[in-house]
């Protein structure tokens, strides 16, 4: 809210213009209904604190704290063994840091106007998730937090536990396959399973 001034008259624009996101002109006055949720927007906008899911009640942090220490065993048995590689050390940073995310500060509840319009983008910080065709709001935000956690929990531990047991059985076979086994667990293992979900609760 702090930043509207300052970017209406970087743009050349009225407050009123940036907020409904079009030129306003004498010969179009505004209807008394459009001001009133125009202000109510701006309230809104305004007042709105995301609530973390650290500051909720779920027993997804110890699960993700199990997870962590299931995979950190894994990695140092794989590091022992000399089959400790590049991919499964990004696929392990990755997973566990996406994991912290849903576990820990993914917003509980998206900002009123992604229910009010079809965004298919969400920006939290650092954090970006886009999926072409998935629509976020707050009907499938719960469900797409819940799958996001599993999701990462289960890569974070199946991960490191399959390279282990393929490393040992069909080293070969595994060394081929290594690369394409991590791309699809850390991208397929997320975003299919957020696009199924989402789209169910869309």
């Amino acid at each position: 809210m702090a930043l509207l001034i300052p970017l209406s008259e970087l743009l050349g624009v009225t407050v009123t213009e940036l907020l409904t996101g079009e030129r306003l002109t004498p010969q179009r006055p505004m209807m008394p209904d459009t001001v009133e949720t125009l202000v109510k927007t701006a309230i809104t906008y305004s007042e709105t604190t995301p609530t973390r899911a650290w500051q909720e009640k779920n027993n997804g942090g110890f699960l993700y704290l199990f997870a962590c220490l299931a995979e950190a065993v894994c990695l140092i048995l794989l590091s022992q063994g000399g089959s400790l590689t590049g991919s499964i050390w990004t696929n392990a940073i990755l997973t566990t840091l996406f994991g912290a995310y849903f576990c820990f500060f993914v917003q509980t509840k998206l900002p009123h106007y992604y229910d009010e319009h079809k965004i298919s983008g969400m920006c939290d910080g650092i954090f970006r998730m886009n999926v072409p065709g998935l629509y976020f709001n707050n009907r499938n935000w719960s469900h797409i937090i819940k799958t996001g956690r599993t999701a990462m929990m289960l890569n974070m531990v199946l991960v490191p536990l399959l390279a282990l047991l393929f490393g040992k059985l069909v080293p070969h076979l595994w060394q081929s396959l290594e690369l394409y086994v991590m791309l699809f667990c850390v991208l397929g293992g997320l975003f299919v399973p957020i696009y199924i979900v989402g789209k169910k609760y869309e």
